[in-house]
């Protein structure tokens, strides 16, 4: 059955990438409760699962949208960086947490938690960014988000190679110096994706401003 929908079709990009960004934020903010409580992980990790598949269903979403539409509000290749960038940041909150899950880990490190709080905050600037090119973008507020956002990815990055330097320093079990490797990666990677959705929306900025 045909299906009519009242929001054109070009501002339904905006509509699923503000949609894709509160669902990062939404999976990194269940991912800090994780951590502070330290309790039921399981199920606190089948909560962010299904998170990571609500980011896909909106990441396929906007794929098929791009397919289906023939004026776009801004280039294709941007719009397909600027999906997976978003999706990409959901993914490595949960391969991070999933891993917490899978290796039984004991407890969360102070390291892990301050990288996650980061974590939160660059993936809110990045919602609010997001937001900014709705419309009428306003270039200087838009670039001030995205330096924001660098700003935190650098702190993330000096966390990250401070936790890997107290992990190698202070720990002789090498199976515990492996797990903590891919959850620190994992989490500094979701950081990282933050930076290049700046990126991306840096060039929007410039180009279409």
């Amino acid at each position: 059955m045909f299906r009519f929908s009242l929001v054109p079709r070009e501002k339904k990009f905006f509509v699923l990438f503000q949609q894709s960004a509160q669902n990062a934020l939404k999976t990194a903010r269940q991912f800090q409760d994780m951590l502070d409580a330290w309790e039921d992980i399981r199920e606190r990790v089948s909560v962010i699962t299904a998170l990571e598949h609500e980011g896909d269903a909106i990441t396929h979403q906007i794929v098929a949208e791009l397919h289906r539409t023939f004026v776009t509000p801004f280039d294709r290749e941007d719009i397909a960086m600027l999906a997976n960038s978003l999706d990409d940041i959901t993914d490595f909150i949960h391969s991070a947490a999933d891993a917490m899950s899978l290796y039984n880990i004991e407890h969360p490190t102070e390291k892990a938690k301050e990288m996650v709080d980061i974590a939160v905050q660059a993936i809110a600037e990045v919602g609010n960014a997001v937001f900014e090119i709705e419309g009428r973008i306003d270039k200087e507020k838009l670039l001030k988000r995205c330096v924001e956002i660098n700003r935190l990815e650098n702190v993330g990055d000096s966390l990250y190679r401070s936790a890997m330097a107290e992990l190698f320093a202070n720990c002789k079990d090498f199976a515990h110096v492996i797990k903590w490797r891919e959850i620190y990666e994992d989490i500094e990677n979701a950081i990282d994706r933050c930076e290049d959705v700046a990126n991306i929306l840096e060039g929007v900025a410039l180009k279409y401003a």
